[in-house]
């Protein structure tokens, strides 16, 4: 596990939108796709379909913006995203909201938490394995902003990020380069060795990445809301799986 403050701030992309979005162009190298009404911005094109599929299906600016946040979930999983937190600013007509959904420190941290038996910081602790994880804020963080403001129900909003994860997606020259560069710290945790480092091995740009327990996590997601996360039994297994390993969440 492994915190970035500053990536975990790109869950929420940039969008403008306008009354409605047509036309794609859509070449094998992936260009960006091209419209009128509305824009999404983000570090994948798969999450950025996500934004768009979602803007032509009726969705607003919020809407499009949740499914985006969730599908980077799926292509972009160092920005922390349902493992994470983050914040959202947004402007509707005359009405404008900030919205804090930061992950917060588990209940049982301490101030010494990070240190040895001499005080000194035992490095990465805080920012590697177990005691670097905090209480993720966005799921219900991203449920909230969509409850107050969306417009599609919340299952449509969810459902791109959920199929993403199923039936699968590209990996980008981007993830390629960052599992390439993170792979001895992949390597340190069977959990996430299974799903990135596949047979041992830096998965090439452009294979095909499908990850079936984060699909059922969605799934689960769109249909009880961060319930299917924060609490029940997927809640006591990640509570357990960090305790096992020395962790407090």
């Amino acid at each position: 596990m492994r915190t970035s403050h500053s990536r975990a701030l790109s869950l929420i992309p940039v969008l403008l939108l306008a009354l409605q979005l047509t036309g794609v162009a859509r070449a094998a190298h992936r260009e960006a796709a091209r419209g009128t009404g509305g824009a999404v911005a983000s570090e994948d094109p798969t999450a950025t379909a996500a934004g768009l599929e979602t803007l032509r299906a009726g969705g607003n600016a919020v809407d499009a913006a949740v499914a985006t946040a969730l599908a980077l979930a799926v292509v972009h999983p160092e920005a922390g995203n349902l493992g994470g937190g983050g914040f959202a600013v947004l402007r509707l007509g005359d009405v404008v909201e900030t919205l804090d959904f930061r992950e917060t420190a588990p209940a049982a941290a301490t101030a010494g938490m990070y240190l040895d038996e001499e005080g000194e910081p035992v490095p990465e602790a805080s920012r590697v394995g177990p005691l670097a994880a905090g209480v993720p804020g966005t799921p219900r963080g991203l449920w909230e902003l969509h409850q107050r403001h969306g417009r599609l129900p919340w299952a449509d909003v969810v459902e791109p990020a959920r199929r993403a994860a199923a039936e699968g997606f590209p990996i980008a020259m981007r993830l390629h380069r960052v599992i390439e560069q993170k792979r001895d710290l992949l390597a340190l945790f069977d959990s996430t060795a299974e799903v990135w480092l596949p047979e041992g091995e830096v998965p090439a740009a452009g294979r095909t990445m499908r990850i079936p327990a984060l699909a059922a996590t969605l799934a689960d997601y769109a249909k009880h809301g961060p319930a299917a996360i924060v609490e029940g039994e997927r809640a006591a297994a990640i509570e357990r799986a960090v305790a096992e390993r020395g962790g407090i969440l």
